[in-house]
């Protein structure tokens, strides 16, 4: 967009230029010098505004590629009266609808969306990771979880990723072949579909295998990772052979093709799961494993998504429903919500210093608890109905007064250990059902590595786990790290109202809770609600905070001992949010999409 705009001001510029000179060259002798004045001086004018013209230009292209929305960027809740679909990236939310006109179901329509967001979204999620998913069933009204989240390798243990001096070996467990667990997307994706929906593999596959082969425009924010990221995708040839054109990153408006990753995506609609995992796509994965990676065709065909059952809550008469362990996500905001029900949100309004520092209170409180007893619950005993009791909430709001600043620490360093690149769906159909997905492979561009003549990009969840021996997070053959990730759905006299979730790592945790007071207590729409600015704490005197906060506000602050860290406005830090929201009287749908990301949702 620079270079073009650079190109129209130097061609304005020539023909400004030669209407001065052809102009110069007509006056004769009796023109005077005051109009030749005049001309140059409508020149130099022209001049000086094309360049603040370019110049703002300029501006507005460095805001994408800080890998964030213009500030400016305003956005309205969609609107439908049958079928909705929230998802991170217009193809996949295309996709979707697609699915849903023919016929197919909630589940059929996230899934069809999950699938494109592998080929459109790489950086953030693919068949190379793994999720988690609810979905709520109009005729049985009841709520399910899939977790399909990978899993460490029978071979994988906590010394593998340490020093001889008990350090963790970072780069070990974020690049490259040992950073892999064995991926969990396409069982998972494959039994929400045979047991949930109305489709086939094939069926719902189909768009993604066809933008996938015809190629798709590279976007703004894929071009930023691409650029972020760059020295990951040259690390491994087959990689750079996909993700890289002429040894550089695809620009914005390039096509990227992915044939390979097509080839796999019609294996796996042909012949199952089962391809994926101890058929000819295993043994691909394997053979790059060999010697440098942990993952075996064992490993892959042991590997099976677990029906858990959801985390439950409730926040001023809403019933909050979610991932439970190995997410630690929904447990906590749950436990975020409880505490902070025993203030008037409401009027303590949206953005000042009591309500932030409030939030950011309560915070610290829960981080500490997730670093104390989250971790994979078929390895380690997890108080969920504890942590989520509100007795317990009470305890914790005792200890804690809005505006004053506790310096306890959470236990443990938790950001280290998980990575932000995450993508979520949100789904409502026409029959009342309802589906809240959010899939990973970790950070961005997961190992980096992708499997050769497969198109697969491998995730890095071994990171997720923390390199210490015998904590409740510590790596375990069989193990599911620990994750975030909190698809969510809302509902009031049981009846569902809203599926929401969003990426972000342990800002998911936070953010999420002021999603939803943005709808309760402040009364907003959906879109609003997730525009609305957000702030984050994890520990001690820091608070994470967007611009838009406002400037006397963050005063207060300082003064109460805060140490603020002031992200610009949309900023990609804070996640990027997709949710349906259904109106149980009329049953409209209402859809929000995160202006902080590439974000689409379309109803029909």
């Amino acid at each position: 967009m620079e270079k073009v705009y650079q190109i129209k001001f130097l061609r304005q510029l020539d023909a400004a230029w030669n209407r001065v000179h052809n102009l110069d060259k007509t006056m004769d002798d009796s023109d005077s010098m005051k109009n030749r004045k005049k001309l140059w001086t409508r020149l130099i004018l022209t001049v000086v505004a094309t360049m603040v013209f370019v110049l703002l230009i300029q501006v507005i292209v460095s805001r994408w590629d800080q890998g964030r929305m213009p500030v400016k960027e305003k956005r309205i809740a969609a609107t439908s009266g049958s079928g909705m679909v929230a998802t991170a990236n217009h193809y996949a939310t295309k996709a979707g609808v697609e699915i849903l006109k023919k016929g197919g179901n909630a589940v059929d329509a996230a899934v069809a969306a999950a699938f494109v967001l592998g080929v459109v979204e790489p950086f953030a999620s693919g068949i190379g990771g793994g999720g988690f998913m609810l979905i709520y069933t109009a005729k049985s009204n009841q709520v399910v979880t899939i977790d399909y989240r990978e899993t460490a390798p029978l071979r994988a243990a906590p010394e593998m990723y340490q020093t001889s001096s008990g350090e963790a070996m970072k780069d070990r467990m974020k690049e490259g072949h040992m950073a892999v667990a064995i991926p969990g997307t396409v069982a998972g994706l494959a039994m929400a579909l045979s047991d949930y929906g109305t489709m086939d593999l094939k069926s719902v596959m189909g768009p993604a295998i066809k933008i996938a082969e015809d190629g798709h425009e590279v976007g703004r924010l894929l071009n930023t990772m691409m650029k972020k990221n760059f020295r990951k995708l040259s690390m491994f040839p087959a990689t750079a052979g996909i993700y890289l054109k002429d040894g550089l990153p695809y620009e914005v408006g390039d096509r990227l093709y992915l044939k390979d990753l097509a080839g796999t995506y019609r294996l796996i609609a042909e012949n199952g799961p089962a391809v994926f995992y101890s058929g000819a796509i295993a043994e691909a994965i394997e053979k790059e494993m060999a010697g440098k990676g942990l993952i075996t065709v064992k490993d892959l065909a042991g590997y099976h998504p677990v029906l858990r059952a959801p985390v439950k809550g409730s926040y001023r008469g809403s019933e909050i429903v979610s991932m439970g362990p190995p997410s630690s996500g929904g447990t906590h905001i749950i436990q975020l919500l409880n505490i902070l029900e025993g203030h008037d949100i409401a009027r303590l309004g949206l953005s000042n210093a009591e309500s932030v520092s409030l939030m950011a209170e309560a915070m610290k409180r829960i981080f500490s608890d997730r670093a104390r007893f989250m971790g994979d619950p078929d390895f380690v005993k997890v108080p969920v109905e504890e942590l989520i009791s509100k007795e317990y909430a009470e305890k914790l709001r005792k200890e804690m007064s809005a505006g004053k600043l506790n310096e306890k620490n959470a236990a443990g360093n938790v950001a280290l250990y998980e990575s932000d690149q995450t993508s979520h769906i949100s789904v409502a159909d026409n029959e009342g059902n309802l589906v809240a997905l959010t899939q990973t492979v970790n950070s961005f561009f997961g190992s980096g590595v992708v499997v050769p003549g497969t198109g697969i990009l491998l995730n890095n969840e071994m990171n997720d786990f923390a390199p210490e021996k015998d904590g409740p997070n510590s790596i375990r053959p069989g193990k599911r790290p620990l994750s975030s990730m909190s698809p969510t759905l809302v509902l009031k006299d049981g009846r569902p109202y809203l599926t929401i979730g969003m990426p972000g790592a342990t800002r998911i945790i936070t953010v999420l809770p002021q999603i939803l007071m943005n709808l309760i207590d402040h009364e907003m729409n959906i879109q609003e609600a997730i525009n609305a600015p957000r702030v984050h704490s994890m520990a001690g005197r820091e608070i994470f905070m967007e611009s838009r906060i406002p400037q006397e506000v963050r005063d207060d602050l300082v003064r109460a001992g805060y140490r603020l860290v002031v992200k610009k406005d949309f900023d990609l830090y804070f996640g990027g949010a997709q949710g349906v929201m259904i109106d149980t009287e009329t049953g409209m749908r209402y859809g929000g999409a995160d202006p902080r990301r590439e974000g689409a949702v379309i109803g029909y």
